[in-house]
């Protein structure tokens, strides 16, 4: 497995620390609305790794947090005279829900930073200890200059940062970069701390909850989108740096971010600001779960995405000519009480399949490797006597590759009515009812069967 790290600027050869296991981190959403297809993008490209390092054979811990503390949740209660924890048990519902229809799995550890508070605040006060950190009138600072190392993750010089920095109006800080661990705050949800009631700063949530979740500071992967590289990877580094003189993670991983093109075709990074915002759940129900994630999957995880109509309704239609023909196999396997649960995959397809995938995450060649399992399936169907143990072979393969896409196509062997429709219908063609051939074939045509 190859894998580009962001921490190196070089894809190299994925060495987990522990031969045979993979510990990953994706850093989660904020749950204070419905998720945005921007929010998507990490779901599926994490969850389409996790899949293709189960197919390689790895055991694979996964996690990605909720960050349910947050000013704009606080906000969000506040608007609906409500608390922050109905805000974001809502949210979190939501999101699951689009995780579930975009052919996701839960992470095994979806940990919340509210059930990590204890152990947040036990970090910060090493942080104020060994002096990576200070406190001032109830608020407490990382101290960016204590990490020499600052801007190995986005890759910026500590002096060029120092420039590029806009006055800050916070006198209280040493340095405008420094960054907040603890805020003191009368509003909205707060905890008690040894320096005053009040809540997290975002940096540090991811930290802690890494070392909570996987016992130890260091682990093989840590993802998430591009926007994220800094400040908030860079400063959750500094942070590690000083606590455990560890990276956090041996290999970083971040996806591209996504565009919106219009109905004049005009390419523009989705915003708020520009009302092109684009709700996960509304595509979902608008094309389809697996429609969405093949588009998704359909550029390289590190580039831009552009996501238009015409894209979503290429996905759509790409997935119905995998369909189609994987269905017509399952069945015909059925038909014949021929399937194999146990066939051993296609090799020549697999194997192109999984070396695509295995190079950095290339689901672009593994989506034309598929396409290509596809046309051989077709062409095994057309033969006038089918070879069942070639027809298993690669509907195994394609299942195989399904899977690792997370392509939840709704396949599904055959039932006693679907199968004395078939014979029905070869009846009727014998005997020449061609009327009743007919309306049994367009029946078998109508479930995707013929």
């Amino acid at each position: 497995m190859k894998l580009y790290n962001t921490y190196s600027q070089k894809i190299e050869e994925f060495k987990p620390m522990e031969d045979g296991k993979v510990s990953m981190y994706v850093c989660g959403p904020t749950v204070y609305n419905d998720p945005h297809i921007g929010n998507a993008r990490p779901v599926v490209v994490f969850d389409t790794l996790y899949k293709t390092f189960k197919a390689l054979g790895y055991d694979v811990t996964m996690a990605s947090n909720y960050t349910d503390v947050d000013d704009k949740i606080i906000a969000k209660a506040i608007e609906e005279n409500t608390t922050e924890k109905v805000i974001t048990d809502r949210y979190i519902e939501e999101f699951e829900h689009v995780r579930h229809d975009l052919g996701a799995q839960t992470p095994d550890y979806t940990p919340r930073v509210t059930e990590t508070m204890d152990k947040i605040i036990a970090f910060i006060e090493k942080l104020v200890e060994n002096g990576a950190a200070y406190a001032v009138d109830g608020d407490v600072y990382f101290r960016v200059g204590s990490d020499t190392h600052y801007g190995e993750i986005s890759h910026q010089r500590l002096e060029d940062l120092m420039v590029g920095a806009r006055i800050d109006e916070n006198t209280k800080k040493e340095n405008p970069l420094d960054f907040t661990l603890w805020k003191k705050t009368d509003k909205g949800i707060q905890w008690d701390s040894p320096w005053g009631k009040g809540r997290p700063g975002w940096h540090t949530e991811c930290v802690v909850m890494i070392n909570d979740v996987f016992g130890r500071p260091l682990i093989d992967i840590h993802g998430g989108g591009n926007d994220l590289k800094f400040p908030h990877h860079e400063n959750e580094v500094a942070q590690a740096r000083m606590s455990w003189d560890t990276s956090l993670a041996n290999t970083w991983v971040h996806n591209g971010m996504i565009n919106i093109a219009d109905e004049n075709h005009e390419i523009n990074k989705m915003s708020k600001s520009l009302g092109n915002v684009l709700l996960a759940k509304d595509l979902i129900d608008q094309y389809s779960g697996p429609v969405c994630r093949l588009m998704l999957i359909s550029t390289h995880y590190r580039a831009p995405l552009t996501i238009s109509k015409e894209a979503l309704e290429s996905s759509a239609r790409e997935i119905a000519k995998i369909r189609k023909p994987a269905a017509q196999a399952l069945f015909q396997l059925d038909l014949a009480d021929a399937f194999d649960p146990n066939a051993e995959k296609d090799e020549a397809s697999w194997n192109a399949f999984m070396d695509a995938m295995a190079d950095d995450l290339n689901t672009p060649n593994a989506i034309s490797a598929l396409q290509a399992a596809i046309k051989e399936l077709n062409g095994a169907l057309r033969k006038r006597e089918l070879d069942y143990k070639r027809l298993n072979a690669l509907y195994a393969s394609i299942a195989g590759m399904l899977y690792v896409l997370g392509l939840d196509l709704d396949l599904h062997h055959a039932t006693d009515e679907q199968k004395d429709l078939y014979r029905a219908w070869k009846a009727a063609v014998k005997e020449k009812d061609f009327a009743a051939a007919d309306a049994c074939r367009a029946k078998l045509m109508e479930q995707g069967l013929v």
